[in-house]
This record gives structure tokens, sequence and C-alpha cells, in this order.
């Protein structure tokens, strides 16, 4: 049996919006101040919503591309942003273009960032390819645009040959192909 999340909207006015309309209330603006506060007040909005044990799933051209679930979330949704918090624990999956698992990541904490297309993942990441290989981390960035994960941070890279450390990373999703900008390790060459 499946839960359905509970969800819960918010609005949020910051204090200084309020003490404006109150003393827009109290006395006759003119109608260009009138115009500012609307203006000011539809800006500043912030729309939040809820949910609990979440399951997202991120569609291109039609297939699943991207599953993530996690036990809580909060999405904020304003004119300058739009991102959704995810807490954990976080399970990820990236599918291929026959809809196969290609990439699992866990992490502690993600976030979606909707303007980006971006999803970045927080504290004890580990992501296992369907080649056995993995990556451990305690940021990364994955962007849809683009279809790789980053990260300007740590990073250990374990395969079933060889093993490499180092800051600043950027790679194809299934890790067959990757960049670290400050390597350290040891690898085996055939």
């Amino acid at each position: 049996m499946k839960f359905m999340p509970k969800i819960q909207f918010h609005i949020i006015i910051p204090g200084f919006l309020v003490s404006l309309l109150l003393a827009g209330a109290c006395s006759d603006l003119s109608e260009y101040d009138s115009e500012q506060v609307r203006s000011t007040l539809n800006d500043s909005l912030i729309t939040s919503t809820e949910s609990w044990d979440v399951q997202m799933t991120l569609m291109q051209q039609e297939q699943a591309r991207i599953s993530i679930e996690g036990s809580y979330a909060i999405s904020y949704q304003s004119n300058e942003r739009s991102e959704t918090h995810i807490d954990g624990p976080v399970y990820v999956q990236l599918f291929d273009t026959t809809g196969a698992v290609e990439t699992e990541a866990w992490s502690k904490k993600a976030i979606y960032l909707e303007n980006k297309s971006e999803f970045e993942l927080y504290d004890s990441v580990r992501v296992l390819t369907n080649t056995d290989r993995e990556l451990y981390s305690d940021f990364l960035v994955w962007s849809q645009k683009t279809d790789r994960i980053t990260s300007p941070r740590f990073v250990t890279i374990v395969t079933p040959t060889d093993s490499i450390s180092g800051r600043g990373f950027d790679g194809l999703t299934d890790l067959s192909s990757y960049t670290i900008d400050e390597p350290r390790g040891r690898l085996i060459v055939d």
C-alpha cells in the first residue's frame, strides 16, 4: 500500500511588508505609493509546500530520467527562485535511454534548483553505477541540462581496478569518463 504525502501550504510575508500594509490602511496613499506597495508585496511573497515520504520523478522526452526519494521536502516558490529541499535519507536513481537504472546515489540531504535544472546532494554522498564504479564526496551537483555530475570539493572514485581521490570533479553520470583537477591516489595501467 502506497502512502500519499501530507502536504501543507504556507505564504510568508516579510515583517516590513506588514508594516507597509498597516501604514497604508491607516492613511491615504497616493496611487503611486499604492502601486509600489502592491509591486513590493508581489515580489516578496514566498509560497512554500511541505511533503512527507516524497518521491519526485523528472521526465525528459516522455521518459523518466531521474527519480528521487526522501523522508521530507519543502518547496519554495517566488518570482526569483523555485527550489525544493529534501531531507533524507535521500535516494536517487538516474535512468538511461532504455529506462534501465544507470546510476544510483545516496545522501543525507538534497536540493532541487528548478531554475537551473540541477540537483545538489549534500553530506555523505555515495554514487554507484551499473558498472561497479563508486564515487564518495560530501557535495555533488547533477545538471539536467548537461547530464553531468560535478563537485568543487574532495572526491574519491573506486573502480574494479583502481581508486583515485582529489579535489574538483567533472564527469559523466555513469562515471565512464571524468576529470579530477587535483588528483591523488593509485592507478593500475595495463
